[in-house]
């Protein structure tokens, strides 16, 4: 299949360079669609108990959702400042598809004691489709910016989630401007020439290109989160870089023993390919584990993020040697350099770490295990404006009504709905749990309470609130909803659905190992290592944001707990990260141990030719990470906060120490699989040459 793939895309480069070009203008064209798209409804599972009674009050409710304005930075009491927000809630009232405007100098609560803010909450009628929802909002956000006062923020509700979007656009387009230049300096140093240097570049476009359109497409038929637009183009770029950069290395390799541009390209597809090939899969096979969980964030994050994968190996296999074949001629070859004198540094550490495995590998799970203790005491919130930075108006808003009013001002409450035939008993006792709950009666017997909680929309408080509620009602008709139902049920369904998702990526994962390695052992050893590096890397980021340690170097703030896109997100994508890197080693070892059948040979000199590209690699990777990390916006903090770590142990400490530590403990054995699966192997998995003679386990040196 590479064979054909590499003679089609050498033989027409032009016609392979024109239909990637038209990819790119379908990307960043249509593509970019996807930010007037975009949804920050994370938390929401179908089928669950707070989703369930969501729908039931979409159905029946002619209130629909609510925003909230505050003024503040003067007295309040002001008669010019009064004769402009009383004439705006008037101006409110009257406006299409608005609800309810309350009067905050009559209404108890909306006058902060202090007399330097007032809060304006505007609560939209139900029913409104997305178009008329949009012009709503915009009118009321509008109305209210005429106000003159020192500060006015209007946010809350569905303009939250434009808000959210808005952000997402721009953190994007600041990442890409920092990341692009920093990486195109990193790869000249690296290849020491442009033409080189921007291949990688070009297919890393195309990944971003793919990116957008990918989510475009899914979000025709399901939400895509906020959080979507960054993840998936860092990873898009940071992938797209690594493929490129093995294949262009190996390219140059190739060129040394040919002056054929044409036969070195199939030469480099031939054998770096396949591991893009595998690499691809099994980075997608990582991601597959997050279309077991039934939220939708999770599910169309899985997809997006997959399809993303899938267009940066397809951007490698196809467009890359296209390039090659068309302006390769033009590009250097390796330098030879004397023997022993390449890879000597990387040559150096897995001597090391092979002639002391039992020390090495203990300090290193040691070191891994310490960093790792964190993640027990690991909390996920949803969280709210507190995520963005303290520039945006959502956070202005909540940092004056913080300021200015009683804790759990302007906090969503949880709400209960109680259905027809519902215990009056039952009912009473679910209004004694806040004394101040309030009550609505719906059509068709339907009442709903709202219920205040302490502290936070999702904090301990109201999560406790949320199960009291669920423990008295038995087996009345009462369902629960609002933030804090949503986050308990969205914790349960984790807990449910985690040991799946991890059984779904586990067994995807050694199925493709040892397609590729031809060993059961190499599997079970990688994935063990790369859990402890994906441990590490999580527990630094609880250390930072949930307990607040260096917190502020990075723009952010103790939150009490991760942000519950983070977890799930950088446990996949750095376990398929983890992935990629293992099988750039793994290849050259293979290559070193079918061609001489010396274990400690494989290992030395597998970690010689491909230390070099592993460490380029996660060093472009680290940038790409860390560039998205300059927008301030919490959630996005925390995940590249996390990759960027991940990719770093395990670049370093995993792959450089502990890799060929543990491949010298195993010896021979490393290699062996049961004659049964050996046959397996023999008839499916992948091959390049003959192998040396099979290792028994009986007969170990």
């Amino acid at each position: 299949m590479l064979a054909t793939i590499a003679r089609a895309s050498t033989r027409r480069p032009l016609t392979v360079i024109g239909l990637w070009l038209l990819f790119l203008l379908l990307g960043f064209g249509l593509g970019t669609g996807v930010f007037g798209r975009l949804s920050d409804s994370v938390p929401d599972v179908p089928g669950t108990e707070s989703d369930r009674a969501a729908v039931h009050l979409d159905g029946i409710d002619p209130v629909g959702e609510s925003i909230t304005a505050v003024v503040g930075g003067t007295a309040v009491s002001d008669p010019g400042l009064r004769a402009q927000v009383e004439a705006a809630v008037a101006d409110l009232r009257d406006a299409a598809g608005i609800a309810a405007v309350p009067d905050p100098y009559d209404t108890p609560g909306l006058l902060a004691e202090d007399g330097q803010a007032l809060v304006i909450p505007v609560t939209l009628k139900g029913g409104l489709d997305d178009e008329a929802e949009e012009k709503v909002l915009d009118t009321a956000s509008d109305r209210i910016h005429e106000i003159k006062a020192p500060e006015v923020h209007v946010s809350g509700g569905p303009l939250l989630g434009q808000q959210l979007g808005e952000r997402a656009q721009q953190d994007v387009a600041r990442a890409e401007i920092i990341s692009l230049p920093v990486v195109l300096v990193l790869l000249l140093v690296i290849f020491g020439g442009l033409r080189a240097a921007g291949l990688p570049l070009l297919v890393a476009v195309s990944g971003i290109a793919g990116a957008f359109l990918a989510l475009f497409g899914f979000s025709q038929f399901t939400d895509i989160s906020v959080y979507a637009i960054q993840v998936t183009t860092m990873l898009g770029l940071g992938l797209a870089v690594d493929y490129a950069l093995l294949m262009v290395v190996r390219f140059r390799e190739e060129r040394r023993t040919t002056d054929d541009v044409v036969e070195a390209v199939h030469r480099t597809v031939a054998r770096a390919g396949r591991t893009v090939l595998f690499s691809g899969l099994t980075v997608a096979v990582s991601l597959t584990g997050l279309l077991v969980f039934p939220s939708t964030f999770l599910r169309s994050m899985g997809l997006a993020v997959a399809a993303v994968v899938v267009v940066d190996m397809l951007a490698a296999l196809t467009l890359l040697p296209a390039l090659l074949a068309r302006f390769g001629g033009k590009i250097a070859p390796a330098r030879t350099k004397p023997a022993g004198e390449e890879g000597r540094v990387f040559a150096r550490l897995a001597r090391f770490a092979t002639g002391r495995p039992v020390v090495v590998t203990a300090a290193s799970a040691v070191a891994l295990l310490v960093l790792a203790l964190p993640v027990t005491g690991m909390k996920i919130n949803i969280g709210g404006a507190q995520q963005l930075p303290s520039s945006t108006e959502a956070r202005q808003l909540d940092d004056t009504v913080e300021a200015h009013f009683p804790p759990g001002t302007g906090v969503s409450p949880v709400t209960v709905v109680l259905k027809p035939g519902t215990d009056p008993a039952t009912a009473d006792r679910i209004r004694a749990l806040s004394p101040g709950a309030e009550s609505r009666d719906l059509p068709g017997g339907t009442t709903v309470l709202n219920l205040r909680p302490g502290g936070s929309a999702d904090g301990k408080e109201a999560t406790e609130l949320v199960q009291r509620v669920r423990d008295i009602r038995g087996d009345e008709p009462v369902e629960v909803t609002g933030v804090a139902a949503r986050l308990v049920d969205f914790r349960a369904m984790l807990g449910d659905r985690a040991p799946w998702a991890a059984i779904t990526v586990l067994g995807g994962i050694f199925l493709l190992l040892f397609a590729f390695t031809g060993s059961v052992l190499i599997p079970l050893r990688t994935i063990v290592t790369t859990l402890l590096s994906l441990g590490a890397a999580l527990g630094v980021v609880v250390w930072v944001f949930q307990d607040g340690h260096l917190a502020s170097v990075l723009g952010s703030q103790e939150l009490g707990a991760l942000s519950l896109t983070a977890p799930p997100l950088i446990i996949a994508i750095a376990f398929g990260l983890a992935m990629d890197y293992e099988l750039f080693i793994l290849a050259r070892m293979r290559e070193t141990w079918l061609r001489t059948g010396d274990e400690r040979d494989a290992v030395v000199t597998g970690l010689r030719r491909s230390g070099r590209v592993v460490s380029c690699a996660a060093l472009l990777l680290a940038v790409v990470f860390g560039a998205f990390m300059t927008g301030g916006f919490a959630p996005i903090l925390q995940i590249g906060l996390g990759l960027t770590l991940a990719v770093l142990i395990d670049a370093t400490l995993v792959r450089m120490l502990l890799v060929p530590a543990t491949m010298a403990l195993l010896g021979r054995r490393a290699w062996w699989a049961p004659r049964r699966l050996r046959r397996a192997h023999d008839r499916f998995g992948l091959h390049e040459e003959a192998r040396p003679a099979e290792p028994e386990l009986t007969n170990q040196r």
